[in-house]
């Protein structure tokens, strides 16, 4: 019986998404455990990022996951499926922040090519790096909170998740037109704030 467990377990993992929601559907056992293992992470991140709060971001990944899996059926295999998923999720997130609006919610973005880049990592840094960095962090945080929110959710999506343009434009509904303006004009914001607070080199 173990015997024939690890070839399975090793399949999955070696499977593609299309694969694996196939698997799935169809009732194999572990299709959707190995797809939630994939992208739990990516998606609790994301969901944090949106509504800046741990515990919301966890209930609401877990309610994500149960509409995915409900879904699974309904996708299409034409489509990249991390799309798809970032589709749900983000109707997720923005679903909370309409309820909850008017609350305080805090952001982080930055991926590893961006120029609003957030290096987590502190390795080599003076006491006095480490603290200078910590305030720009907390400043790129306030500025970024306080973007409307049609400008936030894609500054999150861009800069924090890396999606392309052509794979925000499935995820939000938007034309192309329109992601491409808003994120210009969010940019040019948050420029303009950082200017205000005299902080250069972001």
């Amino acid at each position: 019986m173990s015997t024939s467990a690890s070839p399975n377990i090793l399949s999955l993992s070696a499977a593609n998404d299309r694969e694996l929601v196939a698997s799935a559907v169809t009732g194999l056992e572990g299709g959707f455990e190995e797809l939630v293992r994939r992208y739990q992470r990516p998606i609790s991140a994301y969901v944090y990022r949106m509504v800046g709060n741990y515990e919301t971001a966890l209930d609401l990944t877990q309610e994500i996951f149960i509409k995915i899996y409900g879904s699974l059926a309904r996708y299409r295999p034409e489509f990249k499926f991390s799309t798809w998923i970032y589709k749900i999720a983000h109707n997720a997130a923005i679903d909370h922040l309409r309820r909850s609006s008017g609350r305080e919610r805090s952001l982080i973005v930055g991926s590893e090519n961006d120029q609003y880049d957030l290096p987590i990592e502190s390795e080599g840094l003076t006491p006095e790096q480490q603290t200078e960095r910590e305030e720009r962090r907390v400043e790129i945080e306030s500025v970024v909170r306080a973007l409307p929110t049609a400008y936030r959710e894609l500054i999150v999506l861009r800069h924090s998740q890396d999606l392309t343009y052509e794979e925000i434009v499935e995820v939000t509904g938007l034309p192309l037109g329109t992601v491409k303006n808003r994120l210009f004009r969010a940019r040019d914001l948050m420029r303009q704030q950082f200017l205000n607070r005299g902080i250069t080199g972001i």
